[in-house]
């Protein structure tokens, strides 16, 4: 039951990462950059600050206590990941949010799981492990489900051209080298919640629970944080864009400017959200737990591709191509029970 409550809060947290873009389209009069860098700020500055702080008994003692080299390797470790997180961001422009989740995230799936167990050398016994074939199995119908993503991907964008009187700035050229980067770097996240786990784990004894990741996201999103701000900063002084924090070319532009404010705030606490129940679910895995990584992102997946479908963004593709998405969906919702599957029987064996 408890690996199924884990599933439940991982479902929460995909869903809250697959709509958190969502409000970028209510945002007039701002660059990318001037949009992006307000998100960030409230995602990877404020709220892991803030939710650690009520969730995390003595803290300060919790982090006096950490050890340097943990805190280290999960800021630089999330330094990397913020990298990823921009190149996302601008991948959707060019190839919106289905193929860029699709993509990325479908590399960041198989990385971000796989490798910081083998690293840790914790698949010395999973392979003769009871349900192991299972997650394996799961694993295996994740990838085959976001690369059928993919190409009904390419589908979407031969049909996009081919629509009359099409605008809309789809460009899989542009895309696809931000969605490689993207995917690669942002599995680094899950590496370096792997090495913060030594946080996590005086957050525990000084009685933080359930909550214990939130002492790992202060440092694994704050050094996301700061490489976003660096090229954020970057792009202000290139495009001289600084003064969009208080000014916006446009009629009531004293209301587009708060409008804007509240979306760019209202996208970081959803990309955050996902953090806040990654980790709660992660805690009630049990045995294999590092199969965390793989349910959330198959079930990102999931979610930001019905989004794309909320959101009409395959409107104008064709029969064929609506059609491989819904094997997609279906192979990914697969996935997840599959791999739910193999973590219960590897529960019962403990």
């Amino acid at each position: 039951m408890e690996v199924l409550t884990g599933v439940m809060y991982h479902s929460v947290g995909a869903s809250s990462a697959a709509l958190c873009y969502t409000p970028q389209k209510k945002v007039k009069g701002w660059s990318w950059q001037t949009y992006w860098l307000a998100q960030a700020l409230v995602c990877w500055l404020l709220m892991p600050v803030l939710v650690a702080w009520l969730t995390i008994p003595q803290l300060s003692a919790v982090l006096k206590e950490a050890p340097t080299d943990a805190l280290w390797k999960t800021f630089v470790l999330g330094m990397a990941y913020g990298i990823g997180g921009t190149a996302f961001g601008m991948a959707i422009r060019y190839v919106g949010f289905s193929l860029t989740y699709a993509i990325a995230v479908g590399i960041s799936c198989v990385l971000g799981t796989l490798i910081p167990p083998i690293i840790g050398g914790e698949y010395n016994n999973f392979f003769s492990s009871k349900g192991a074939e299972w997650i394996i199995a799961g694993i295996v119908l994740g990838a085959a489900g976001i690369a059928i993503c993919g190409v009904a991907g390419r589908g979407k964008e031969k049909d996009l051209k081919e629509a009359p009187a099409s605008k809309t700035g789809f460009s899989l050229a542009k895309g696809l080298p931000l969605c490689l980067l993207a995917g690669i770097l942002s599995a680094f996240y899950g590496f370096s919640l792997d090495r913060g786990r030594p946080i996590a784990v005086i957050a525990a004894r000084y009685g933080a629970g359930n909550f214990q990741g939130n002492a790992v996201y202060i440092f694994s999103n704050a050094g996301a944080f700061l490489t976003t701000l660096l090229y954020c900063i970057y792009l202000h002084i290139k495009e001289k864009t600084f003064k969009e924090y208080t000014t916006v070319p446009m009629r009531g532009q004293s209301s587009s400017l708060f409008l804007n404010f509240i979306m760019a705030a209202l996208t970081g606490i959803l990309w955050y959200g996902q953090f806040f129940f990654y980790g709660l679910g992660h805690v009630r895995m049990g045995s294999y737990s590092f199969s965390s990584w793989a349910i959330h992102m198959i079930m990102l997946v999931l979610f930001s591709s019905v989004a794309g479908l909320l959101l009409k963004e395959w409107r104008n593709t064709s029969r064929d191509t609506r059609l491989k998405l819904s094997i997609a969906l279906v192979v990914l919702t697969a996935a997840v029970i599959v791999i739910t599957y193999g973590n219960r029987l590897g529960g019962r064996q403990f």
